[in-house]
């Protein structure tokens, strides 16, 4: 689950970390309103979308007037927001943070994420703040440090001081900056999140003789769903217009789905046969339209939910169902796919190879459907037959 950035940095503050003051807004009156509560000379309009790359798709724009203001927000609200992480369809802005302009001195980039080879927590830092981290990892790869943090120890002062030495935080700016990466690691770890980051940390200009402070310019957060039920406040973040709809739909019935570009619809019992299922279709000269898992515990309502979100991408020429009979017995699923294929009036051709538990029974159920079903033993045959019939 992911959250708005405004959301974020109410959660960073939470825990102890500076950010800008800022007000959300969900109209262009709200924005100028937002803007003389908050004073001052000179604002950010910010669209709001879960999304990195906002300003670079026009997303973010300075004000130096309440009228720069009003005509940055009237843009910005409503528009269809491209960055590289929407693609090409872009994300409709429906939030704006309004918040007051700061006085940058150096940009750093920090983050908090679980790394599973080590099963420990990594600690990410970099004197590249502002830019995309898959950017300096490709061209600059020295210019990211990183520390791995035992979830049983916590990150300790050495490790926050290894952090803030290495990508050059001045020497009178280290105490503050060890401080923030401290309370990032305690937040990431309290709220159960999988990503907390903050691109840019900025440390401000300062005065002659004093540090400038440490903020958190921006706020991204990533959260475990396992663990939701224990974040109710989290959870309350949730936006719905964020989300695919039909991946909400999905998650109505327990099932894992995810749509994608290509022709022919998967159905799969286990992420993993999934995953090796849509490379398979690849692998035969054609393109998935999904990653969808019914889990272990499909029944036939769930199977013929299935179905109907698959054909509601009317790019779907085909569906290939792979099934591996364990827990799942393969005669529920065959009685599925009947009883889907008939509610639906199925009309793009269907491939279906089952293994496992009941196997045979199963078989026996599709045959005697009379339903125009292509059977397959292999994965390699059924991706053969399910390209071919596309085709």
């Amino acid at each position: 689950m992911k959250i708005h950035e405004y959301q974020g940095k109410e959660i960073l503050r939470k825990f102890g970390v500076a950010t800008p003051r800022g007000i959300p807004c969900f109209s262009v009156d709200e924005a100028v309103k937002a803007a003389e509560q908050l004073g001052g000379n000179v604002w950010v309009v910010k669209a709001q979308i879960h999304a990195g790359g906002r300003g670079k798709g026009g997303g973010v724009k300075l004000a130096k007037s309440l009228d720069e203001v009003r005509q940055h927000a009237a843009s910005i609200l409503g528009m269809q927001l491209k960055t590289h992480q929407t693609g090409p369809q872009g994300q409709k802005v429906r939030r704006l943070l309004i918040e007051d302009g700061a006085d940058i001195r150096k940009e750093y980039y920090v983050a908090a994420l679980t790394d599973r080879a080590t099963q420990k927590v990594a600690m990410m830092a970099s004197s590249e703040g502002g830019m995309d981290i898959e950017e300096v990892a490709r061209n600059r790869p020295t210019a990211i440090i990183k520390v791995f943090v035992d979830p049983l120890v916590g990150l300790t002062d050495a490790q926050a001081r290894e952090l803030a030495a290495g990508i050059g935080v001045p020497a009178d700016a280290q105490a503050q900056a060890i401080d923030t990466f401290k309370k990032l690691y305690t937040c990431y770890m309290e709220t159960d999140a999988s990503l907390a980051e903050i691109n840019p940390l900025i440390l401000e200009g300062g005065v002659a003789g004093k540090a400038g402070n440490i903020k958190a310019l921006d706020a991204k957060f990533n959260f475990d769903s396992n663990a939701l039920y224990r974040q109710p406040e989290i959870v309350a973040c949730r936006d719905l217009d964020e989300e695919d709809a039909d991946e909400i739909e999905a998650s109505k019935f327990d099932l894992a789905y995810i749509s994608l570009d290509g022709n022919i619809g998967c159905l799969v019992n286990g992420a993993g046969l999934a995953m090796a299922t849509m490379d398979t279709i690849k692998l035969f000269g054609a393109e998935p339209a999904n990653f969808l898992d019914v889990g272990g515990g499909a029944t036939t309502e769930k199977v013929t939910e299935a179905f109907k979100l698959m054909l509601k991408n009317p790019k779907v020429k085909g569906i290939l169902v792979n099934i591996f009979g364990g827990i799942m017995k393969c005669d529920t699923i065959a009685a599925g796919v009947v009883s889907a294929a008939r509610e639906v009036r199925l009309s793009v051709p269907l491939v279906v190879r089952m293994k496992g538990t009941n196997e045979d029974l199963g078989k026996q159920l599709l045959a005697a459907s009379g339903l125009p079903i292509i059977a397959a033993d292999t994965m390699a045959e059924a991706a053969t037959r399910i390209v071919a019939a596309v085709k």
